[in-house]
């Protein structure tokens, strides 16, 4: 069976012709020879990515996704088969290099900004606790972005581990990324020994960023850019809330959202 090309009315969600070019080449491809395993595709890979995207946008559940595009049980498991492969964080790397360079930037930062954000989760999380500070039950959104709010790395862990601790393992996972990078930006709740640690294992210079005033709002240099950041990540539906049962999953929907607000500048 010839992969289906699918003609409908479009979704605000939808890749246009240009964003599926720029992406295309990171989408893994099927097997051309069903002998060495697999079977002929049914569903256009750009529809699956659309479908993706509008779970992203929408907040859906998989099964609820409109019947012109792919069936969730499918869509789920490409969803899952590239967050495992990494394809979302390739496709998030090169996007990123490019925007930069349209901002421009050099495609790699030598600044990077961290900060967390915990958020509810569900019952079916496997990895879940209460952050006392900020008196919710869920999970810790853990980023590193650059001077641009742009993603560098992501780690999604208990609500209930200090910000200290979250981003050791943050900035562990996130090795092959601060190559470039000489200064990290961080607020209060980062100070203290951590400070010391980045220095000595990545040679990166930890700078905290303090409030002026307590119980007063206002903008802080640096800080604002990893906020707005989160509220980019939030304001897509799905990531209001921690759906995801594993903690891959929910920095893989992470990625996706990045993915599609940088597609805008393609």
């Amino acid at each position: 069976m010839k992969t289906q090309t699918i003609t409908r009315k479009s979704y605000l969600s939808d890749l246009t012709d240009a964003m599926w070019d720029f992406i295309k080449s990171f989408i893994p491809s099927a097997k051309s020879n069903i002998k060495i395993g697999g079977r002929p595709e049914k569903y256009a890979k750009r529809e699956i990515v659309n479908a993706i995207l509008y779970v992203v946008s929408s907040g859906c559940r998989y099964s609820d996704i409109p019947h012109d595009l792919p069936p969730g049980d499918i869509t789920w498991t490409y969803f899952n088969r590239w967050s495992r492969n990494g394809t979302w964080k390739h496709i998030n790397a090169s996007l990123r290099k490019f925007v930069r360079l349209c901002c421009g930037r050099r495609q790699d930062p030598s600044v990077g900004i961290i900060n967390s954000q915990s958020i509810k989760g569900t019952d079916i999380a496997m990895e879940s606790g209460y952050d006392a500070g900020k008196k919710i039950k869920g999970r810790k959104r853990h980023l590193l972005t650059d001077t641009e709010g742009l993603l560098l790395d992501v780690q999604v862990h208990s609500a209930g581990i200090q910000d200290r601790d979250g981003a050791k393992i943050l900035l562990t996972h996130a090795r092959e990324t601060l190559g470039s990078i000489k200064k990290i930006f961080a607020d209060g709740g980062y100070a203290g020994k951590l400070i010391a640690w980045v220095q000595k294992k990545f040679d990166i210079a930890l700078e905290i960023v303090k409030r002026n005033e307590l119980h007063k709002f206002v903008v802080l240099p640096i800080r604002w850019i990893i906020e707005r950041t989160n509220a980019w990540v939030s304001k897509a539906r799905r990531l209001a809330k921690d759906y995801e049962k594993k903690t891959l999953n929910q920095e893989s929907m992470i990625y996706v959202r990045m993915i599609q607000l940088m597609l805008k500048w393609v």
